[in-house]
């Protein structure tokens, strides 16, 4: 079995991680798992999800000469001109690093005032660095979101570490995120877990 280091110490991230590699030969740890890691500042100064991604990874491999991988997202909104997108600062607005409940303010106005409801998308990425000379970098479209829809109208109930689930809507069943999620239904993001169980086969597994 392989242990690898996930750069975040987000619990829900990491869960989330460990859910999609269910089952496979790897062991996943996160930085609230490395003594004084939480302290390290990493400044995420990439314009896309891989370049961040790549940040990151880069500065926790070398702080700590362990296999590591971190990913980043970039949010994408249908409408929204470009320099209002979101893209990798989806926490961060006009220099200020939104909380869970914040974010959910802020996006849910953005929604408003563009009719009440928008079409979304995440892109996503990964950086894993097994050693100095062996490093793998994705950011295809099997471990993108599928596109989804921004409500200004949010759910009553919330989930630490994912603020936008409670104003996310499932376009194929009109269902907020939290719904499905508490329901237990099929899982919804077999085409990204797919992707990423894909992507530790043929790199670290391989």
């Amino acid at each position: 079995m392989i242990r690898l280091l996930y750069g975040t110490s987000n619990s829900a991230k990491i869960q989330h991680m460990k859910e999609m590699l269910d089952k496979l030969n790897i062991e996943i740890i996160g930085l609230n798992d490395i003594g004084n890691a939480v302290k390290i500042q990493v400044r995420e100064t990439g314009n896309d999800p891989l370049e961040n991604a790549r940040i990151k990874a880069m500065t926790y491999f070398k702080e700590f000469k362990v296999p590591v991988f971190s990913c980043d997202s970039g949010l994408y909104i249908e409408g929204l001109e470009r320099k209002k997108q979101p893209g990798v600062h989806v926490r961060r607005v006009n220099g200020k690093e939104l909380n869970d409940n914040e974010m959910i303010k802020y996006y849910t106005n953005l929604a408003a005032e563009l009719g009440g409801v928008v079409k979304a998308k995440y892109k996503n990425a990964i950086c894993l660095i097994i050693d100095e000379e062996t490093i793998f970098e994705y950011d295809g479209e099997d471990i993108s979101s599928e596109e989804f829809i921004i409500t200004s109208k949010p759910h009553n109930k919330k989930t630490k570490g994912f603020p936008l689930d409670s104003i996310s809507i499932e376009i194929e069943t009109g269902q907020y995120y939290m719904d499905i999620h508490e329901k237990n239904n099929p899982n919804k993001e077999y085409k990204m877990a797919k992707g990423f169980r894909d992507f530790f086969l043929r790199t670290a597994l391989k």
